[in-house]
Order: structure tokens, then C-alpha cells, then sequence
């Protein structure tokens, strides 16, 4: 097996991690992946959290407790590119569940996952969710879209 073929595979482990982290809202297991000095841009406010922010399990936590179950991750169409000691993975993710309150999200985004390599293990080190806008002039988040 080549380091390459290794590297992506270590690298699909840890989205896989990250997705059984969410359903099961494990902010230690979300977070577990994540660089010391890691930058997440989310869809939550505010643009982007600096590393203790994008780390911060409180904030994850809190999150959690407004679903009434565990929240659903699907990715789709992952390309990961390799190169050194750095590594990005995209593609387009689906989030879904049912929230405290009855709603029940069904939201595709985008999402980029920046990969370093750190004492021979891979680490995320910037994370970015987003959706498209309606260029109309509504500014309306298109969180319609399906792939």
C-alpha cells in the first residue's frame, strides 16, 4: 500500500469519525481530530472561530441539546488531494434530524476539510461549511439545493 493510498484512507477514517461523532453528539469525539491551532468557518456565526473558539466542546454541546435526537451526516462526492504533509478533502454534506422544537432540518452545504500532517497523524486544521445565496437581491440562503 502506498503512503498516498494510506494518507487518503487515514484521511476517510476521520470524516467517517466526524459523522458517528455528530449522530451521536460527542463534542470530545468531534473535536478529537482537530489541530491545536485549528480555524473553523461553520454555518454558524461568527465567520470563522480561532482555535480555542473552534475547539470550544461548551459551545458543541449546547448545540447538541437543541436536537431531540442524534443529528444525520451524509458526504458525498469526497475528493481528497494529497500533497506533503498537507492534505484537503471537499465535497457537498447532508445534515438532518429533528431539532427540540419539532423542526426537522434537511440541509445540504459545501464543506472543506484542511488536513496537516502532525507527528505522523493527520489533523483537521480548518474546517468550512457554507451554502450558496440567492443572487436575486433577497440574499436568501439557498439551503433548498440538492446534488
Amino acid at each position: 500500500m502506498t503512503d498516498t493510498f494510506q494518507d487518503e484512507a487515514q484521511i476517510r477514517s476521520i470524516l467517517d469519525d466526524a459523522a458517528k461523532a455528530l449522530y451521536a453528539k460527542d463534542a470530545d469525539a468531534m473535536v478529537a481530530h482537530y489541530a491545536d491551532d485549528i480555524v473553523v468557518a461553520n454555518l454558524a456565526p461568527p465567520l470563522r472561530n480561532k482555535a480555542s473558539e473552534g475547539r470550544n466542546k461548551g459551545v458543541l454541546e449546547q448545540w447538541f441539546d437543541t436536537w431531540s435526537g442524534p443529528i444525520n451526516l451524509e458526504l458525498r462526492d469526497v475528493h481528497i488531494e494529497i500533497s506533503g504533509n498537507l492534505a484537503f478533502a471537499y465535497g457537498v454534506s447532508r445534515m438532518s434530524g429533528t431539532k427540540r422544537n419539532g423542526e426537522r432540518p434537511d440541509i445540504w452545504t459545501r464543506v472543506t476539510h484542511c488536513f496537516r500532517k502532525e507527528r505522523g497523524e493527520w489533523k483537521i486544521a480548518h474546517l468550512h461549511d457554507s451554502v450558496p445565496f440567492y443572487m436575486d437581491g433577497s440574499y436568501r440562503a439557498a439551503t433548498d439545493l440538492k446534488p
